[in-house]
């Protein structure tokens, strides 16, 4: 931000010793022999340059721009603006930087959710299946003992 009010600044300080200087160095019009041409008084003084051939010279039109009002309430609004939207601009980014947070917190939460499932199931099946090969181990013992009472 300091930046780009430095930048500003500079430029117009530019534009104004510029337009200084052109100023300084501007030249009266020079008549037809090289002496600077002085106007006619009397009734013949608006087509006096006209009929020697010599236009006017007219000033280049200037964009007159306030640079910014001395009142001490103009500035404060200008400053309260300004905060205004600098603070509206850091409050959006923060919430699309919390929305991203959250956005990513939640895929995490799925996937350890899924993994979970994953796991639990994988450690239904093993317990199940070391509970079936101890059954059968059971019933192997059993079936090869010779004197089972009925």
């Amino acid at each position: 931000m300091t930046q780009i009010r430095t930048l500003l600044i500079g430029t117009a300080l530019t534009a104004l010793a510029s337009t200084a200087a052109l100023a300084q160095t501007a030249q009266p019009a020079a008549g037809t022999d090289g002496q600077p041409q002085v106007q006619m008084q009397g009734a013949d003084t608006a087509t006096a340059p006209a009929a020697q051939g010599v236009q006017p010279v007219t000033p280049p039109p200037t964009r007159l721009t306030a640079s910014g009002s001395t009142d001490p309430l103009v500035q404060k609004r200008d400053a309260n603006a300004k905060a205004n939207a600098e603070y509206r601009a850091s409050k959006k980014a923060s919430k699309a930087e919390l929305k991203d947070q959250q956005k990513a917190a939640k895929v995490q939460y799925k996937e350890q959710v899924r993994d979970a499932k994953i796991n639990q199931k994988a450690d239904k099946q093993t317990a199940n299946n070391e509970m079936k090969m101890n059954m059968q181990g059971q019933t192997g013992d059993q079936s090869d003992g010779a004197d089972v009472k009925h």
